[in-house]
């Protein structure tokens, strides 16, 4: 028998440590959020709802002026300025831009975001006759644009899946859906996880590294086709967990 079989501070002695609970998730309530492309659809109903749940948002525009407008429509403490701005002031920044915009967008923020926590929610999709399809991006998704782009961001991909309809619905108290979030850093997506559940009616659910990022992003074409033919706002839910 060696002399360390019989020692409880040995590493063969001791216990491996109990696996995390992927549903503690970090308090989030007092980051505040950006969201670049806040006064488009999608950028101005995650801002509302986010909001409305008591997150600081400051919305993001090209023009500062259009930003502060859309802000004081929203009211609940929004504020309004230039992208630029918007990012510097944000712990958390969620990218809502239309999909030709992205690119250019990101690199001109490349400062301002360093060191942040970004959020993509964009969905490259083309339209013909035929309806919505997906585009594939020459990095792999939107998402991985955004991390090539961002080289000293935290970069994740969460919210694609969301009706702007329902969103900016103030009759709805909650959105019945849950979010899929993406990245590389488990830190970093519990904290997007925890975002999402501040929204009452949705749930953050992680969803692999960035490179499956392309998947999600396409099943957006999916629920374009599902509402049409049902006249729905559909979304996602994720079973047995």
């Amino acid at each position: 028998m060696t002399s360390t079989e019989n020692d409880p501070t040995s590493t063969a002695a001791t216990t491996r440590p109990a696996a995390r609970d992927p549903w503690d998730l970090p308090d989030v309530s007092q980051l505040v959020v950006g969201v670049l492309g806040g006064t488009g659809d999608q950028g101005r109903g995650l801002a509302y709802r986010l909001a409305r749940a008591g997150q600081k948002v400051i919305i993001g525009s090209r023009a500062a002026e259009r930003a502060e407008g859309a802000a004081a429509e929203l009211g609940l403490g929004v504020e309004g300025a230039d992208n630029a701005e918007c990012a510097r002031r944000s712990d958390i920044v969620i990218v809502a831009v239309p999909w030709d915009g992205h690119a250019k967008t990101l690199e001109a923020l490349r400062e301002e975001l360093t060191g942040k926590l970004v959020v993509d929610c964009v969905n490259p999709l083309g339209f013909d006759k035929k309806g919505a399809y997906a585009l594939k991006p020459a990095e792999g998704s939107a998402a991985e644009q955004a991390a090539a782009l961002l080289p000293d961001s935290r970069v994740t991909a969460a919210f694609h899946h969301l009706s702007a309809v329902l969103l900016q619905d103030a009759s709805i108290d909650e959105i019945d859906t849950d979010v899929m979030v993406l990245g590389e850093s488990r830190a970093d997506t519990d904290l997007v996880q925890a975002l999402a559940g501040r929204i009452p009616g949705m749930r953050g659910v992680f969803a692999g590294r960035l490179r499956n990022a392309h998947q999600v992003e396409s099943l957006v074409a999916n629920l374009i086709s599902v509402n049409r033919r049902h006249k729905a706002h559909a979304g996602l839910r994720v079973t047995d967990i």
